[in-house]
């Protein structure tokens, strides 16, 4: 079969020749591109008449889904789906799968990083440091002993919770599904209102799809403790950000810690919360660490190997109410005392 690269990886080039040289062994051919692009045109020129197309988080539209004739599987190396036309590629046949479970670590370990950061005033502190300033002016707030409301308990909102609850935080979250694991953690369900209410510190850790799209309105930002932060590491579009942006220039939010946006940077100057006071502001990079990328790349290599197997599954994307197959990788977790140092995840075939 054919196989495509539309993008980097973020792989050592030597780890992706081995995986290219595996499948080559196989009697597949691989192209690889070394830059990212967003044209359609240039996407589906890329695309080819290849059988299998990779792509990371570069839009992938309904012409190019279309247009690619020979397309069999769309290799996602992203845990977000949203950013490809499903409904074209159910309506072609066309096997989409993704990569669950690379950045569970890394975008919890940074929504602690941005709630730090917002608490205890880092930016205006390296600023100050700078420029010859003291530190008499900043009084930091601390995470122990407060509140910490997780939006969205699946694997990443829940590592989430578990740093947070390391750090001395209560927690609690709001979820469309309540998992006994989550409780047994000491984390209490309630509902978004009573999360919203309660919390010194928001995090949001859910999907973007039509019943998140928007989820916290510029009604529920209003719900929020004045002291409170909000930490968004998951979509931008789960968040009124106009409202937000608003909310934080006229006190009405402590600060926010925001890592996804409406549109994938780099950002118009434009944008409402490149201007708004206390932001602390990272381009998109929650699941970008040497140790993901690797993670990540395991994961979109096995895919191909299941997809030759045969190993595809229908899933139901959380984004759409039609099924739409989606490749994901069995997981056995083996569990380990809470004292001990590693956690090991075995990815099954």
């Amino acid at each position: 079969m054919k196989i495509v690269l539309l993008e980097p990886l973020g792989i050592p080039a030597e780890v992706l020749a081995q995986y290219q040289a595996r499948l080559e062994a196989q009697g597949h051919s691989m192209v690889c591109y070394e830059t990212q692009t967003t044209d359609p045109a240039e996407l589906l020129r890329r695309t080819g008449d290849s059988d299998i197309a990779i792509l990371a988080n570069t839009p992938y539209p309904a012409s190019v889904v279309e247009g690619a004739s020979q397309l069999k599987l769309l290799d996602v190396a992203f845990t977000g789906v949203d950013h490809v036309a499903l409904e074209a590629c159910r309506a072609k046949g066309v096997t989409v799968c993704n990569a669950a479970g690379y950045s569970t670590q890394c975008v919890a370990e940074l929504a602690l990083g941005l709630t730090i950061a917002c608490l205890r005033q880092l930016p205006a502190c390296e600023a100050a440091a700078r420029s010859g300033g003291a530190g008499t002016p900043f009084r930091g707030r601390e995470i122990a002993g407060r509140t910490v409301g997780i939006v969205g308990t699946g694997a990443i909102g829940t590592r989430t919770a578990q740093l947070f609850q390391a750090f001395g935080a209560r927690v609690i979250a709001y979820s469309r599904t309540r998992r006994p694991e989550v409780e047994r953690l000491g984390v209490t369900y309630v509902s978004l209102e009573e999360l919203l209410q309660q919390s010194d510190i928001v995090s949001l850790h859910v999907p973007s799809n039509g019943e998140t799209k928007g989820l916290l309105s510029r009604q529920r930002l209003a719900m929020m403790k004045p002291s409170a932060i909000l930490i968004n590491v998951a979509r931008g579009a789960i968040v009124d950000n106009v409202a937000l942006a608003e909310a934080l220039n006229q006190g009405q939010l402590a600060g926010a810690g925001i890592d996804v946006f409406d549109q994938e940077p780099p950002l118009p100057p434009e944008t409402p919360l490149l201007h708004a006071k206390n932001a602390v502001l990272t381009p998109h990079v929650a699941f970008a660490t040497e140790e993901s990328m690797l993670r990540r790349a395991e994961i979109v290599f096995h895919n191909i190997d299941a997809f030759f197997g045969g190993k595809a599954r229908e899933c139901v994307p959380v984004s759409e109410g039609t099924p739409v197959r989606i490749q994901q990788r069995p997981v056995l977790r083996v569990e380990c005392p809470e004292d001990w140092a590693l956690h090991f995840v075995v990815y099954g075939p």
